[in-house]
């Protein structure tokens, strides 16, 4: 019995160190991003900054909310976002629905269509035609329609739907519910873990591009979203930095004390970084609950 014990004790030991160091890969990365954001610019190019700023300043983010017009790019986003998954969401779960039932007769080739356009796309030129031909170039519209449906999540609610008790269903009907009352009132509160789930994936997808708003409406400054308009800022501090001098001159600055407070692209990279990563980390942890169950529970066959 000691034996055992003294093994438990030392497998114990052993995988509180493995996880511990887990977090501390996990983790670091991401504080050393707070302290380079939070200290001087050129200090930093000297590098030696690690968990916390060696010249403390608020400077890196001034410079990048000084213009409004990146208060109106983080509205398009939050707005974006909020309408893009919500709409996600409910288009799928109830394409997801209708596909599930038993009784509609082309359920297996529209979701053999489905499933080939997963795998199989037209391509970036063609895309770009389609949504100019739809009228939907510098619109609003084009962060919303193109992202209707998303197959892959359309899979994970189906198989969920389809793991449900049928009684449901049918007990519904003998009441005389219609389908769409069926959809809303007896499966989406059945399938709310992979609804939490497609929500936090949509909402990080909708937060974080860009790409779409370069190629549709790079155009039109005021549909222009956080991130592009970050990426902006960070392409013209690079360049503005490599016109004005190059990383060794600056370090000599940095050396002798002059130029105190002016931001670098290494200090604008991790502010552009923390605040582009902010709301989805506080989004996160409400979500982590539902994440495991909705990814697996779907894939259990009994």
């Amino acid at each position: 019995m000691k034996k055992y014990h003294l093994e438990d004790r030392l497998l114990d030991a052993f995988i509180f160190v493995v996880l511990t160091f887990l977090v501390i890969v996990t983790v670091y990365p991401f504080w050393n991003t707070i302290a380079i954001s939070l200290n001087d610019g050129l200090d930093s190019i000297k590098g030696g900054v690690k968990l916390f700023p060696r010249k403390f300043t608020m400077q890196n983010y001034k410079v990048l909310f000084i213009d409004d017009r990146l208060f109106k790019a983080f509205g398009i986003s939050v707005s974006r976002t909020i309408l893009q998954t919500s709409l996600c969401v409910f288009c799928t779960c109830m394409l997801a629905y209708a596909l599930s039932r038993q009784e509609f007769v082309l359920r297996k080739p529209l979701t053999l269509v489905l499933v080939i356009s997963m795998y199989v796309n037209a391509g970036l030129i063609p895309g770009y035609m389609l949504i100019k031909h739809l009228g939907m170039l510098n619109s609003y519209a084009v962060y919303i329609v193109p992202n209707l449906v998303g197959v892959f999540y359309f899979i994970l609610v189906r198989t969920y739907i389809n793991g449900l008790p049928n009684s449901f269903v049918e007990s519904a009907r003998i009441d005389g519910a219609n389908e769409f009352t069926i959809f809303l009132h007896i499966i989406m509160p059945l399938i709310v873990p992979s609804v939490a789930m497609i929500c936090l994936f949509v909402a990080v997808d909708a937060w974080n591009s860009w790409f779409d708003t370069y190629l549709f409406c790079s155009g039109k400054v005021n549909l222009h979203s956080l991130q592009y308009k970050l990426m902006e800022f960070l392409q013209s501090s690079q360049n503005s930095s490599a016109s004005a001098n190059d990383a060794n001159s600056m370090a000599v600055a940095a050396a002798s004390g002059a130029a105190s407070g002016m931001v670098t692209p290494i200090s604008i990279r991790a502010s552009i970084t923390i605040v582009a990563t902010l709301p989805i980390l506080v989004v996160y942890p409400f979500l982590q609950k539902y994440f495991v169950v909705g990814m697996t529970i779907g894939g259990v066959k009994e």
